[in-house]
Formats: C-alpha cells, sequence, structure tokens
C-alpha cells in the first residue's frame, strides 16, 4: 500500500534489505570519497537523488582532457542493480543480490580500471562497520526507493522555497540518512571560522531507514547551535522533541503516513522549524 507515493515500510521486514543496501552504498560513497576535491561540510562525499535512485554525479579522476578518466555510479534499487557508466561508454550493471559488498566492490574496480582508472586511485573499501547482505530482497529495496524518491521530491520542493544557502538534497552514505542542510550565514561567536563544520550556523532536515537510537524510519530535524527555545517549540501533532543520543524534532515514517497529504504534512513541519531557526539562530538583522 502506498500513500501519495509513500509507500508502507515495516521496520521488522526491511531491516535485513535496509542494511544491504546500506552496505553497498558505503562502496558506491567511497568512490567520490577518493576521487573528488572536498567540499565544506563534506559534500562531495555524498550521492545524490536521481530518476533510478542514487547517483555519485560525474566523477571526474583526473583534469579534464585526452587522458581524464570520467564516469558515475548509480546506485539503483527499483531495479536492484549498481551501474558504473564511463565516459567512453564502456557500463558495468552488477546485481544486487545479497552478496558481500567487497565482492561488488571488487567488480567495479576492475571495471574501472579496465577503462583506464588509474589502480592506485581506487578506494581499497573496507568500511570497519560494513553490514550484513544477507537477508537483502529485491522486492523491499524497491518499497525503499520508492520511499527514497517520494522524500525526495518534497525536499527538492522545500529546498526550491528557500532563499538562503542550502545543501543539496543528499544521501550520506556512513548513516544512510538523506538530508539537506540550512546555512543562514553566520558564524557562531568564539569559533575558528575556517572551521566550517563547528562555525557554520545550520539547520538539517533529514530522514533515515532506522538506526540504533530509532529502530524505525523517521525523519528528525537539528539545529546547530541547539536554541534554548527549540526543546518547548509547538510542533505539528505527530512530531516529537526526542533527547536519547541526539536533540532534534523527530516524527516517525509510520506516524507520517496517518496523514492525509504527506508531502503537506513534511512541508508544514519543515517550514515550522525553518521559521523557528530564521527567528533564534539568526541575530545580524535583530
Amino acid at each position: 500500500m502506498t500513500t501519495h507515493g509513500f509507500p508502507d515500510l515495516d521496520p521488522a521486514a526491511i531491516a535485513g534489505t535496509r542494511d544491504a543496501l546500506h552496505a553497498y552504498a558505503l562502496v558506491v560513497g567511497d568512490y567520490p570519497a577518493a576521487l573528488r576535491a572536498r567540499r565544506k561540510h563534506w559534500w562531495h562525499i555524498s550521492l545524490r537523488p536521481s530518476f533510478d535512485g542514487m547517483s555519485t554525479g560525474v566523477i571526474r579522476s583526473k583534469p579534464r582532457g585526452a587522458d581524464a578518466t570520467d564516469f558515475e555510479m548509480v546506485l539503483d534499487p527499483a531495479h536492484s542493480l549498481v551501474q558504473a557508466r564511463c565516459a567512453n561508454g564502456q557500463v558495468l550493471s552488477e546485481s544486487m543480490r545479497g552478496q558481500p559488498a567487497v565482492e561488488l566492490a571488487q567488480r567495479i574496480n576492475a571495471f574501472l580500471a579496465d577503462n583506464g582508472l588509474d589502480p592506485s586511485l581506487l578506494p581499497t573499501h573496507a568500511p570497519e562497520d560494513e553490514k550484513s547482505t544477507a537477508r537483502y530482497s529485491p522486492d523491499v529495496a524497491a518499497q525503499l526507493g520508492m520511499a527514497w524518491r517520494a522524500i525526495s521530491t518534497a525536499k527538492e520542493a522545500f529546498k526550491a522555497s528557500i532563499p538562503e544557502e542550502t545543501s543539496p538534497v543528499m544521501l550520506w552514505p556512513h548513516h544512510f540518512d538523506l538530508a539537506m542542510m540550512w546555512l543562514p550565514g553566520e558564524k557562531i561567536p568564539g569559533q575558528d571560522p575556517a572551521d566550517e563544520e563547528q562555525s557554520d550556523k545550520q539547520m538539517n532536515f533529514g530522514f533515515t531507514f532506522g538506526d540504533g537510537g530509532i529502530p524505525e524510519p523517521y525523519f528528525y530535524i537539528t539545529a546547530y547551535p541547539l536554541p534554548e527555545a527549540f526543546p518547548s517549540l509547538a510542533l505539528p501533532t505527530g512530531t516529537n522533541w526526542h533527547t536519547a543520543g541526539f536533540s532534534g524534532a523527530v516524527l516517525r515514517y509510520s506516524q507520517l503516513l496517518q496523514s492525509a497529504d504527506p508531502s503537506a504534512y513534511l512541508l508544514d513541519l519543515w517550514n515550522v522549524l525553518l521559521s523557528a531557526g530564521r527567528q533564534h539562530l539568526i541575530t545580524k538583522n535583530t
């Protein structure tokens, strides 16, 4: 069953596939991390929503020129594929079937090396927190991909309404969350302005399929630094303030599906918190 494009997600039923996709996302995410120039807030290591799932975007291993090796990788849960596409027209389509993530990594490395990428530049793919892949289900993966698409669409609509700086809508391979950052443009007094991680005022609008703290799909909204007023904000029905492990507003995905229009609920929730952020984080105009 789906509600306005948002599929039902049973936490117990999706756990094995979620962990497998997480492991495969770590593999795909190693390539931009190893080969792309750093961007602030580590945006260069993230994956971006695409029609098929999540994409690295074009990665250039060398400066543009005759010897450049340009490629893109796509994690496609709808069709249970990982694809690598090179500028020379060669394509690797590798099925996700529950194989160990290291096996997938070896296939991708071999393909890229065969198509001109310097093997010494390739990542080694040994994430210490690699997830189990044995319980992978293509049907469940397609459901998770459908949820990504619906949530990404809502996030893009939200992003388009914001005049201040925002990050891309991104999938972070490490925590496996789909997020977007809002940056009002102010620095935190007393922090090194060259260290944007610690000095940029920011809010994060994220979603995850579940983790050790909350073992079911949920949305979160956090602010840094956390304004004193935030924990007492009036939130839409179904969203609550969370303090175990992190401080932020949390909406469980199952609660979202109780809404007649999930996209409208999300936009309302995000705008409530964004308005509060403008009121309590920004000081230069007050």
